[in-house]
């Protein structure tokens, strides 16, 4: 008998409330209800924070566009 792993895609979520407004640049990418902790790094860095996400920077991500943009803002100055 063979077990099969099944992956749950998760539905992109886009827009919540307060998205369009943090409060800090530092809140920005924090706790967002997509976020799914990346477990190939240490626990202690479970933070909710973007860069800690597992689909953080990839095609899974519902806001890549948002961290492009950002990538893009800095390769100008």
């Amino acid at each position: 008998m063979s077990v099969h792993r099944s992956w749950i895609r998760e539905r992109p979520i886009s827009g919540w409330p307060g998205a369009d407004a943090p409060s800090s640049p530092e809140e920005e990418f924090v706790n967002r209800p997509c976020y799914a902790f990346n477990h190939r790094i240490p626990s202690r860095l479970d933070d909710r924070r973007c860069d800690h996400c597992r689909h953080y920077l990839t095609a899974r991500c519902p806001h890549i566009e948002e961290f492009l943009d950002e990538v893009e803002d800095l390769a100008q100055e």
